[in-house]
């Protein structure tokens, strides 16, 4: 598959074209290891090292279509892995947004730092990411890439009241990609897309 195929595909889903133009923007090839490049447009996770993955680019534009972001917003991703989210995020943010990302295994977090060095919008921290980014807090918006039975409570505090926190919920075998919404006192779920599977939240 190329590059404009997966963008076909995804534009007859029904994605927004400020997702689609993004994908069309960033280069997923350059977040692969060499040994799978030649798949980087095939609609499927591939490996990225440490037993992680990058996710299926229908799953993500899923993730981001139910984030609801816009330019100007400040985003964090948890689990951001190779940094082709954050790199999606950046483009859609545009030059007055701000993007943070959250990796706990150092080689992914260093791999990521050397490919989004040119993006000045874009911050990566190497450390656990359970307890969020309190010091950068709140957010906008908070995506949380990886499987988690709940959203902690210290992540869910950091977003702004009216923002959005999206995360796939559930066991370690299948989950939903989950979408909540904050309010000033509390939160509520407001979409659940049931049917897929994310490596584990650590």
């Amino acid at each position: 598959m190329e590059k404009n195929d997966l963008l076909i595909s995804l534009r007859r889903v029904g994605f927004s074209e400020s997702i689609i133009s993004a994908f069309a923007n960033i280069k997923r090839e350059e977040f692969i290891p060499e040994e799978y490049r030649q798949m980087a447009y095939h609609d499927v996770a591939l490996p990225i090292g440490n037993n992680q993955t990058i996710s299926q680019p229908y799953t993500i534009a899923t993730m981001l279509s139910l984030l609801h972001v816009k330019k100007g917003q400040k985003i964090l991703e948890i689990g951001s892995g190779s940094g082709y989210v954050l790199a999606l995020l950046s483009n859609i943010v545009g030059e007055t947004g701000t993007v943070f990302g959250i990796e706990i295994i150092k080689n992914l977090a260093d791999n990521s730092k050397k490919v989004l060095k040119s993006y000045r919008n874009v911050r990566i921290y190497n450390q656990d990411g359970k307890d969020g980014l309190k010091f950068h807090s709140p957010f906008d918006r908070i995506l949380i890439s990886a499987a988690c039975e709940e959203v902690p409570k210290a992540i869910l505090d950091q977003v702004k009241p009216g923002g959005m926190l999206v995360a796939p919920i559930g066991s370690s075998q299948q989950q939903s990609i989950t979408a909540i919404k904050k309010h000033e006192s509390f939160s509520i779920k407001v979409k659940e897309i049931p049917g897929f599977v994310f490596v584990r939240f650590v």
